[in-house]
């Protein structure tokens, strides 16, 4: 199947993205462990509810019984906002190439440019997001693709005057967020990109990340510098979806996800960690930057 190159864009309600959810950083954000997680896989009736507390440790039971009650919280809020609030999602497919520790994008407008930082530190091989492209000198295209995700921002002004709701509120959204990017990379995979057309993977096997090629996100350790979102989200037109940054290069609202979608059998995530002065300055230049202006973005790599 031939990739659906362009824009393309998606929203999505509550019921549809719930499923793509994954509890593990929900709770996560709440301080539990991720074992707690699981009562999202249990039936719903008190007995099933009750004996998955009761196979924790006794010790562990009260912290279990606590997290069945935030997940049960969590749910009717889900369900209640269903109907007002939803998710959107661009994703942009583009064929391109690597040059050294670059993305070469191409749009009918010419050639963007988007650099990226290779290892330098630890074991080698040192590894740059561009391995995962073809190279230019191969004479032959490769695709990628471009996505940002992200909730009604009401969602994260809801309950103003009740502090609990209000967190589990934001809590939900950047979850929502994130599941968004989950369905919305299936379809990709399946369907506009379609190099996996016959995947059929459960929500569970895609949170455990069983489907080939990576979704590396903005900010995260093999994209440390958010702001690539000056470089990304003109190209996905994200303003549409609701989505601005703001002068630090941050997405507006908070529950907002950017990234890269990529095909390759051998690609997988990586943390870029320390990186030399000379590439930072390197890098520097390829963003049409100087060194005072980038260094807070590469701060943690420097």
């Amino acid at each position: 199947m031939s990739a659906k190159l362009g824009l393309h864009t998606r929203h999505y309600h509550i019921h549809e993205i719930a499923p793509y959810i994954n509890w593990v950083y929900f709770f996560h954000a709440w301080g539990f462990q991720p074992c707690y997680a699981a009562i999202s896989q249990i039936h719903a009736c008190s007995s099933c509810q009750s004996t998955w507390v009761h196979s924790f440790p006794l010790k562990d039971q009260p912290k279990a019984t606590e997290a069945l009650k935030l997940w049960k919280e969590a749910t009717v809020l889900l369900s209640q906002l269903d109907a007002k609030i939803q998710t959107h999602g661009h994703v942009r497919i583009f064929t391109c190439n690597s040059k050294e520790n670059d993305i070469l994008l191409y749009t009918e407008q010419g050639v963007t440019v988007l650099p990226l930082l290779r290892q330098q530190s630890g074991q080698p091989p040192f590894l740059c997001l561009s391995d995962f492209i073809r190279p230019e000198s191969h004479g032959k295209p490769d695709v990628i693709a471009l996505f940002a995700t992200t909730t009604d921002q009401q969602m994260e002004q809801l309950f103003p005057d009740d502090s609990y709701k209000h967190l589990m509120a934001q809590t939900l959204a950047d979850r929502l967020a994130e599941a968004t990017a989950e369905k919305l990379h299936q379809e990709v995979r399946t369907t506009l990109w379609g190099y996996a057309p016959n995947e059929q993977l459960t929500p569970t096997q895609m949170n455990n990340e069983e489907f080939q090629g990576i979704r590396p996100a903005i900010g995260y350790p093999s994209l440390p510098d958010i702001s690539l979102n000056r470089v990304i989200l003109p190209l996905l037109r994200s303003e549409e979806i609701g989505i601005t940054l703001t002068e630090n290069a941050m997405m507006q609202p908070h529950a907002s996800v950017s990234g890269l979608m990529m095909a390759h059998p051998a690609s997988r995530y990586f943390s870029v960690g320390k990186i030399g002065e000379d590439q930072a300055q390197a890098y520097a230049a390829k963003r049409d930057m100087n060194m005072e202006e980038m260094r807070p973005f590469l701060l943690a790599n420097l």
